[in-house]
């Protein structure tokens, strides 16, 4: 008898190259191993901030420099963190003509610095800091450095261009990622926990369009027995090393 694991493996790769229209829908799990901890958890974000008190649109316009404390936190950690395995591994795959897009619900721009050159930043980006008063734009790093929290040329208090409780999706994100949703042959769905919407809707969308739908996570989520056509049962990095071995040899 085979490995069974192996024959899921085998079968997900021959999957990708026959079909060879993929999208990924990335989140929290697969930038982990790059050392950015999950925002839920014992050692999550939450557990030392209460999101509601730090993380909405609300709290940051009642008093932005008390999120920035949480902010400041966020940006350290990110500022340290570079791809792993799994986003190479992806912009790899980008690259062999199998995946054409990532729909990422991650903010840490890892896909973007492994390569990867079509992402759909679903809940913004750490990398830019806007003005909710004049909207203007910075680069993060460069304002940062000048001090936190950090401040637009006209006084206010800038805020991260991500996406915090109770503001909408970036229109454009979402048209973006429904489009690719409903065109794609294989999606990829990887580290995320299916439970913050509207995101959790996108493999849902997939699959009503014909799309098969493989699952990297070593745990299960709401997906994994009503959408998921397969599951691979490992941590992003394991997983996709794995497919792309599989690729190799198919090609």
């Amino acid at each position: 008898m085979g490995d069974p694991r192996e024959k899921i493996f085998r079968e997900a790769a021959g999957t990708l190259a026959a079909r060879r229209n993929a999208v990924a829908l990335t989140g929290a799990g697969i930038s982990v191993e790059s050392g950015i901890p999950m925002f839920r958890g014992t050692q999550g974000m939450w557990e030392k901030y209460d999101p509601m008190e730090y993380a909405t649109i609300g709290a940051f316009l009642r008093d932005p420099e008390k999120v920035w404390a949480m902010l400041a936190e966020m940006v350290e950690v990110l500022s340290r963190a570079v791809p792993n395995p799994a986003h190479f591994g992806l912009a790899k795959m980008e690259k062999m003509g199998l995946l054409r897009s990532i729909i990422t619900q991650n903010v840490d721009g890892l896909h973007q610095a492994a390569g990867s050159q079509r992402v759909i930043e679903f809940h913004g980006s750490a990398g830019e800091l806007i003005c909710l008063s004049c909207w203007n734009r910075y680069p993060s790093p460069e304002k940062i450095r000048d001090g936190i929290p950090p401040r637009c040329e006209c006084g206010r208090i800038l805020k991260p261009n991500l996406v915090l409780f109770g503001e909408p999706i970036p229109w454009t994100a979402q048209e973006e990622a429904e489009s690719e949703a409903e065109g794609c042959g294989v999606l990829l769905v990887i580290g995320t926990s299916a439970q913050v919407a509207p995101a959790c809707d996108i493999p849902r969308l997939s699959k009503r369009k014909g799309a098969v739908i493989v699952e990297i996570n070593p745990e299960e989520t709401p997906l994994t027995y009503s959408v998921t056509d397969l599951h691979l049962r490992e941590k992003a990095g394991d997983a996709i090393f794995r497919l792309l071995k599989f690729l190799r040899q198919i090609s």
